[in-house]
C-alpha cells in the first residue's frame, strides 16, 4: 500500500474491502502490470528486456539476480557462464546458442514450466517449500466465499509502503501478469534444493549449519593462502572475505563472536554461596527450635506466626536459589558491523519488525507514543530492515491524526539525528537534557539546526495538543476524516480492521532524500461476541499482519511510552541473534526497563532496581530471563511455536538429574526424538512443527490425500490464510510468495479479523499465550518449556527508557494487575509447578517461574505477621517464649545471615543500598495491599466467573512540575488494609507502653522485643504513610475513617472473644472459684 495514499479498511466475514483516499488524492490511470518490469540490467544498465513469451527475462533461475539477454550471451561466451551474484552456472534459455558445457545438463530449464506444480515426476508432488514436504497446497480450502475482483489500490503505480513487484533484493518472486491475485489460487512456490543457501534465492534466508561450515572453510582457505604467501592472497579481495587480503587483523575479527559472558569475580560469588548455604542452615536449626518451644499462653499466636514463617523460608528459597549464578554479558558492535555490515557492501542484517502498542489515548499521551515513533525511525540500523508498527486496539482517530503529523516531522528529525548522531532520537527527552549538547560534535552548523529543529519540534507539539484538545469532546455523529468520510473506528467495540501506510521504502524519503523504514498503523478488526484477549490479542495480530507485508526474521515489542534511549539497540540484540551459536536456540533478548520523572528517592521502588540488575542476571545464567511485556527482541520462529536447535550438550540432563540418578546409559524415545529433529533441521532450513502430528503427515506425503491432511493442519495451526502460512517457513525473514499490492492487502485485513483465531493454536501454543493479564510471562514460559533460552542483554547506556506512575494510587493499580495475572496463572492450567514435565526446562529456572506466580499469596502471611506485633503488645503475649543464651545464639546468627545476603547481593550487582531498601520497603507496602486484592479477585474469577477490566495505567507528562503526580491522592480501596495495620501497630504501641508504665520497670524487658517488631513494620510502610499525607501532610477524612473504624470493630472483638485466657482465669477475673481454684 501506497504511503499516505490512504486507508484500507475491511471486514473479512462481511467480504467488505474499501479505500479511504485523502483529500488531494485523485485515481491515476490504471496501467498494465507488465509496466513494472522496469528492472535494470546490473552490468550494462540496460533494461533487462522480456523473454520470447512477454514475461521478464530471467538469466538465472537461482537468484534472478537481473542481467540483460546480451550480456548473458556475453558471461556465456566470453565469460566465466557463473551468475555475479550467486555462482551457479548459467542453464541455456531457450532461443540461445549452446557453449561448452551445456551437453552435461540434464535437463533444459524451462521457465514456462517453472511453477507448473500440477505435473507429477514420480518423486511426489512437484512443490515444495524450501524442501520440506508438510506444507502441501497452502491455499485455503475452508474459505469457499466468492472473491470478487478489486481494484488495484496504487492504481498500477509501485509507491512506498507496498511490497514491490520486483526489485533487486527480491528477484526470485515473479509478478503475476494481472493486477489482482485471488487468494484461493494455490501460492506458486518455487522449487529450491535444500543443499544450497538459501540467500541464494533471493529470500533473504541463510541457513545456519551450511552458512557457519562454509564460510569457516573460506575463511581458512584465505587464511593458508596468506600464510604460504601465494599470488593470489596478494592482489584482489579475498573469497568469502570481501577484504583486502593484507588486512588479516580484518579476517580475525570476522572470526570471534560477537557477544562474551562475563562472569561475577570468584571471590564475591563463593562467598556470597557459603552465605547461603550457611543461611539454609541455620534457618533449619531455627524452626527446629520454634517447632519444639511452643508458646502455652498464646499458642494460638505462636501457631500463626510459626506458619507465617515457613511459609516465608520457602518464599525465600524460591526465591534466592535462582540466583545460584549470576552473569553479565559484552556486546561487540564493532565485529557485528564486520561481519554482516561491512561499508561499501549491501547490509546482511536481518530485517526487524518493532511493535508499538497503545489502547486509550488519553491516559496514553499522543505525543509520548510520537516520541516512541521517532526514536524508533532514527534508529542506526539499515532503513530497509526495518519496518514499525503502532497497534491502535483503542481505534482512536486522535492516535491516528497524531501518527500522520509524526510521519510528516520525521522527515525532518530523522536526517538531523544521523547526521549530527544526537542521543537519544526521541526529541522531548533529547532537548530536556541538562547537558553540555556541544560536546562531541564538530560541525559548525550543529548549532543553528538544532535550534531550527527545536523550533520545529515546538511547532509539532502545538500541533498535537490541538488534536488533543479537540478529541476532548466527541461529536454526536461521530469522528469524521480530512475528506469528509466518518471514522470508521467510531465505535470502538464493533469496528472493521484498518490499515495505513504512512511511510515506506521507496515513497517516505526525508529532507534530504533518504529512505526512510516503513511506518504501519493497524487497527484490528473488533465486533461483538467475540473475544478479543486485551493486549496479548492486539499482538498477535500485529505479528500476522507484519508476516504478510514485511515478515522480519526478528520482533521487537515496546510499550508507547518506552523510547530508544540507544540508537544501538537493534544491533545489540543482533549480537546475539545473529550468532552462530546462541540464534539458533534464543528466544528472545530481554533488555532492562529504565525510566524517566522518578524523584530522586524513588519512594515506590518504580525503578525495580532489585528485580533488574539481581534476579535478572541471576537467571541470566540458568536458561535467560524472564519476559517483561516491553524492551523485548524476539526470534519469530520461537513465537510460531517451533524447537529450538539444540545440541547433544543442551539436551544433557540437569545436575539435580545426574547427581540423583546417575548418567542414562539408554537415550530414551525424547531424547531421539530430539535429535531427529535437529537433523532434519539441519538438513533443511525450513522450521520443523513440534507438534507429532504434523511430522506424521510428512512421512505420507505421496498421494493427495495426504497432502491435503497436511494442509489443513498447518490452517487448523496458523488460520486459513495461505500466505501467512507460507511465510512461517521463511526462517530467515522475506516477503511472502505474493507480489500483488492488492491481495496483500487484502490478506492483511483477512488476518486481523474477529474471527480469525477461532479453532487455531493462536494464544494456546503460538504467539503471545491468552489466559490472563500478565501474558508477557505466560509467553516466555512456553518458550523456556520448549527448551529455548533467552538472553539478558544490559549495556552501559540502556537501550530503552519509559515513564512510570509516581502517584501512590496509580502504582499500587499497577502492582495489582502484575499480580492479578500472576494468580491467573498460578490457578490455569499452565502452572509453572505442574506444566511442561516433558520439556526442557531447567529446574532453577522452573523454581523462578513458580516464585513469579505464587508471590502474591505472601500478603495473607504478611498482613498477619505484621498485625501480631500489635496483638502482642495489646494482650501482653508474646510469640516467642523466654530463650536460652544458646537459642538466642541462632537468633543473632540468622538476623546476620539474612543482612550478609543482602549485602553480598548489593556488592557482586553493584547496586545501591537505597534502591535495595526501597525495594523491602514497598514488598510490604505491595503484599499488604495490592497482593491481598488480587488474591480474592483471582479466586472469584476462576471459581465465580467474575471477569476483571483491564486497567491502563496512566502516563500523562508531568506539567504542573517537578513530580507534581507524586503528591496528588486519588482514592483507591487498595489503601484501607495498610492504613488499617499502620493504625493497629500504633494503637499496640502505644498500649504496651501504658501497660509497661503501669506495671512498673520490670515490664520494659519483654516490651522492647514487642516493640521492635512493631516500630519494623512501621518503617517498611512508611512511604506509604508519606503518601497518604500528600504535599500539605494531611490525610484525606475517608482513609482515616475506615482505618479507624475497622480498627476500632477489630479491638472490639479481641476484647471480647480474648482468646488467650484459659478458663480458669477468665473465672478468676469474674471472681468465680470451682473445685480447682
Amino acid at each position: 500500500m501506497a504511503a499516505n495514499k490512504g486507508m484500507v479498511a475491511g471486514s473479512h466475514k462481511r467480504n467488505e474491502f474499501v479505500m479511504i483516499q485523502h483529500d488531494g488524492d485523485a485515481p491515476a490511470a490504471a496501467k498494465p502490470a507488465k509496466s513494472v518490469n522496469g528492472q535494470v540490467c546490473q552490468i550494462c544498465g540496460d533494461t533487462v528486456g522480456v523473454s520470447a513469451t512477454g514475461d521478464v527475462f530471467v538469466a538465472c533461475n537461482e537468484c534472478a539476480f537481473p542481467v540483460c539477454r546480451p550480456c548473458y550471451e556475453y558471461e556465456r561466451k566470453e565469460g566465466n557462464q557463473c551468475c555475479p551474484q550467486c555462482k551457479t552456472r548459467y542453464k541455456r534459455q531457450k532461443g540461445c546458442p549452446r557453449v561448452q558445457g551445456d551437453e552435461e545438463e540434464e535437463d533444459v530449464d524451462d521457465i514456462d514450466n517453472e511453477f507448473n506444480y500440477e505435473q507429477g515426476n514420480g518423486k511426489g508432488p512437484g512443490w515444495q517449500l524450501h524442501g520440506q514436504g508438510d506444507d502441501a497446497d497452502l491455499s485455503s480450502s475452508a474459505r469457499h466465499e466468492p472473491h470478487h475482483r478489486i481494484p488495484r489500490l496504487t492504481s498500477g503505480q509501485q509507491m512506498s509502503g507496498e511490497i514491490p513487484d520486483a526489485s533487486p533484493d527480491r528477484h526470485s518472486i515473479r509478478s503475476p501478469t494481472s493486477s489482482y491475485v485471488d487468494p484461493s489460487v494455490p501460492v506458486p512456490v518455487r522449487i529450491v534444493d535444500p543443499s544450497k543457501d538459501l540467500n541464494s534465492y533471493g529470500l533473504n534466508s541463510v541457513d545456519w549449519k551450511e552458512r557457519v561450515e562454509s564460510w569457516r572453510v573460506k575463511q581458512d582457505k584465505n587464511m593458508m593462502q596468506v600464510t604460504n604467501k601465494y599470488p593470489e592472497a596478494r592482489g584482489g579481495d579475498m573469497e568469502g572475505t570481501g577484504s583486502n587480503g593484507e588486512d588479516m587483523q580484518m579476517v580475525d575479527d570476522a572470526r570471534l563472536p560477537l557477544s562474551r559472558v562475563v562472569p561475577i569475580p570468584s571471590n564475591q560469588l563463593n562467598l556470597y554461596r557459603i552465605v547461603i548455604i550457611l543461611r539454609l542452615i541455620i534457618l533449619c536449626f531455627f524452626f527446629q527450635y520454634r517447632v519444639t518451644h511452643p508458646v502455652r499462653d498464646a499458642y494460638g499466636l505462636w501457631l500463626v506466626s510459626v506458619i507465617c514463617e515457613v511459609w516465608f523460608a520457602l518464599s525465600w528459597l524460591l526465591d534466592q536459589f535462582p540466583k545460584w549464578h549470576p552473569i553479565n554479558r559484552e556486546t561487540y558492535l564493532d565485529r557485528l558491523a564486520l561481519r554482516y555490515d561491512r561499508e561499501g557492501e549491501p547490509s546482511q542484517l536481518a530485517p526487524i519488525d518493532v511493535f508499538v502498542s497503545t489502547v486509550d489515548p488519553l491516559k496514553e499521551p499522543p505525543l509520548i507514543t510520537a516520541n516512541t515513533v521517532l526514536s524508533i525511525l532514527a534508529v542506526d540500523y539499515p532503513v530497509d530492515k526495518v519496518s514499525c508498527y503502532v497497534s491502535d486496539d483503542g481505534s482512536a482517530m486522535l492516535t491516528f491524526e497524531a501518527l500522520s503529523e509524526t510521519a510528516e516531522f520525521a522527515r525532518k528529525w530523522v536526517p538531523f539525528c544521523k547526521k549530527h548522531n544526537i542521543e537519544p532520537r526521541a526529541p522531548e527527552f533529547y532537548f530536556a537534557q541538562k547537558i553540555d549538547y556541544l560536546k562531541d560534535k564538530i560541525q559548525p552548523s550543529f548549532v543553528k539546526e538544532r535550534r531550527a529543529m527545536k523550533r520545529e519540534y515546538e511547532e509539532f507539539k502545538v500541533r498535537i495538543n490541538a488534536l488533543v484538545a479537540k478529541a476532548q469532546k466527541v461529536p454526536e455523529e461521530g469522528w469524521t476524516m480530512a475528506d469528509g468520510t466518518a471514522w470508521p473506528g467510531n465505535n470502538t467495540r464493533d469496528h472493521p480492521g484498518m490499515i495505513q501506510v504512512f511511510l515506506g521504502h521507496s515513497g517516505g524519503l526525508d529532507t534530504d532524500g533518504n529512505e526512510l523504514p516503513r511506518l504501519v498503523y493497524v487497527s484490528r478488526e473488533k465486533r461483538p461476541g467475540f473475544q478479543h484477549h486485551k493486549k496479548a490479542g492486539a499482538m498477535n495480530a500485529l505479528i500476522r499482519v507484519s508476516a504478510v507485508l514485511t515478515n522480519g526474521a526478528y520482533l521487537l515489542n515496546v510499550d508507547c511510552d518506552h523510547y530508544f534511549n540507544s540508537s544501538k539497540a537493534l544491533r545489540e540484540a543482533m549480537c546475539f541473534m545473529m550468532d552462530p551459536a546462541l540464534g539458533r536456540k534464543t528466544c528472545y533478548v530481554q533488555f532492562p526497563q529504565r525510566f524517566d520523572g522518578i524523584d530522586l528517592h524513588d519512594r515506590y521502588a518504580n525503578r525495580n532496581i532489585v528485580f533488574f540488575d539481581i534476579n535478572m542476571k541471576g537467571l541470566d545464567g540458568i536458561q535467560g530471563p524472564v519476559y517483561v511485556g516491553t524492551g523485548c527482541c524476539f526470534n519469530r520462529q520461537a513465537l510460531y511455536g517451533y524447537d529450538p536447535v539444540l545440541t547433544e550438550a543442551d539436551l544433557e540432563p540437569n545436575i539435580v538429574v545426574k547427581s540423583c540418578c546417575g548418567r542414562r546409559k539408554k537415550k530414551n524415545k525424547s531424547y531421539m526424538d530430539s535429535q531427529s529433529r535437529i537433523m532434519k533441521r539441519t538438513e533443511s532450513s525450513a522450521p520443523i512443527f513440534n507438534m507429532e502430528d504434523i511430522e506424521e503427515g510428512i512421512e505420507g506425503y505421496e498421494d493427495e490425500r495426504s497432502v491435503l491432511m497436511s494442509q489443513r493442519k498447518l490452517e487448523k495451526r496458523f488460520g486459513q490464510s495461505p500466505i501467512f502460512i507460507a511465510s512461517t517457513f521463511m526462517t530467515q525473514g522475506g516477503i511472502p510468495p505474493s507480489t500483488n499490492p492488492a491481495s496483500l492487502l487484502k490478506e492483511a485485513i483477512h488476518v486481523i479479523s474477529c474471527g480469525y483465531e477461532d479453532k487455531t493454536e493462536w494464544g494456546k501454543e503460538i504467539g503471545w499465550i491468552y489466559g490472563s493479564v500478565t501474558e508477557d510471562i505466560l509467553t516466555g514460559f512456553k518458550m523456556h518449556a520448549r527448551g529455548w533460552q533467552s538472553i539478558y542483554c544490559m549495556p552501559p547506556r540502556p537501550c530503552f527508557k519509559g515513564s512510570a506512575p509516581i502517584n501512590l494510587s496509580d502504582r499500587l493499580n499497577q502492582v495489582l494487575r502484575w499480580a492479578l495475572g500472576s494468580v491467573e496463572i498460578l490457578l490455569s492450567r499452565h502452572c509453572p509447578i505442574w506444566y511442561g514435565y516433558n520439556g526442557r526446562l531447567k529446574l532453577l529456572e522452573r523454581l523462578a517461574y513458580i516464585n513469579t506466580i505464587v508471590y502474591p499469596i505472601t500478603s495473607i502471611p504478611l498482613i498477619a505477621y505484621c498485625v501480631l506485633p500489635a496483638i502482642c503488645l495489646l494482650t501482653n503475649k508474646f510469640i516467642i517464649p523466654e530463650i536460652s543464651n544458646y537459642a538466642g545464639m541462632f537468633f543473632i546468627l540468622l538476623f546476620a545471615s539474612i543482612f550478609a545476603t543482602g549485602i553480598l547481593e548489593l556488592r557482586w550487582s553493584g547496586v545501591g543500598i537505597e534502591d535495595w531498601w526501597r525495594n523491602e520497603q514497598f514488598w510490604v507496602i505491595g503484599g499488604t495491599s495490592a497482593h491481598l486484592f488480587a488474591v480474592f479477585q483471582g479466586l472469584l474469577k476462576v471459581l465465580a466467573g467474575i471477569d476483571t477490566n483491564f486497567t491502563v495505567t496512566s502516563k500523562a507528562s508531568d506539567e504542573d512540575g517537578d513530580f507534581a503526580e507524586l503528591y496528588v491522592f486519588k482514592w483507591t480501596s487498595l489503601l484501607i488494609p495498610p492504613t488499617t495495620v499502620l493504625v493497629i501497630n500504633l494503637v499496640g504501641m502505644v498500649a504496651g507502653i501504658s501497660y509497661a508504665i503501669n506495671s512498673g520497670y520490670q515490664s520494659w524487658g519483654p516490651l522492647f522485643g514487642k516493640l521492635f517488631f512493631s516500630i519494623w513494620v512501621i518503617l517498611h510502610l512508611y512511604p506509604f504513610l508519606k503518601g497518604l499525607m500528600g504535599r500539605q501532610n494531611r490525610t484525606p477524612t475517608i482513609v482515616i475513617v475506615w482505618s479507624i473504624l475497622l480498627a476500632s470493630i477489630f479491638s472490639l472483638l479481641w476484647v471480647k472473644i480474648d482468646p488467650f485466657i484459659s478458663p480458669t482465669q477468665r473465672a478468676v477475673a469474674l471472681g468465680q472459684c470451682g473445685v480447682n481454684c
